[in-house]
């Protein structure tokens, strides 16, 4: 996991298993999810995207926990070099399972920093 603190700009890599990594299978892009679960007490942290075994990026516009090749046009897993380019890429759904290896973690706006180190 990797938790991002946008008020310090920093980020923690923080590596979950078992019973932690199994209560965050089901959750999808856009959750909430208690910081005590990842030993950070007192936090709220926002859900924001992901990606699998292979590199394929999660995508919040894609239901379920799939993996699809979309004809895309911006955003997670594709950067176009020139306007109106359209390609087609491997992407992943925006629910978490057991094949997702990287979930990326925004603290919500309000709540205290993450101590990094």
């Amino acid at each position: 996991m990797v938790i991002s603190d946008p008020t310090t700009g920093k980020a923690k890599q923080v590596t979950v298993s078992g019973p932690q990594a199994s209560a965050l299978i089901g959750l999808r892009i856009g959750d909430e999810v208690d910081g005590t679960l990842l030993g950070m007490p007192g936090v709220k942290l926002v859900i924001r995207g992901g990606s699998d075994r292979s590199g394929a990026p999660m995508r919040p516009d894609l239901p379920g926990p799939v993996k699809r090749r979309l004809l895309v046009s911006q955003g997670p897993g594709f950067r176009p070099k020139k306007k109106g380019l359209r390609k087609r890429k491997l992407v992943r759904g925006n629910t978490i399972s057991e094949d997702i290896v990287q979930i990326n973690m925004v603290i919500k706006q309000g709540e205290k920093a993450v101590e990094h180190g």
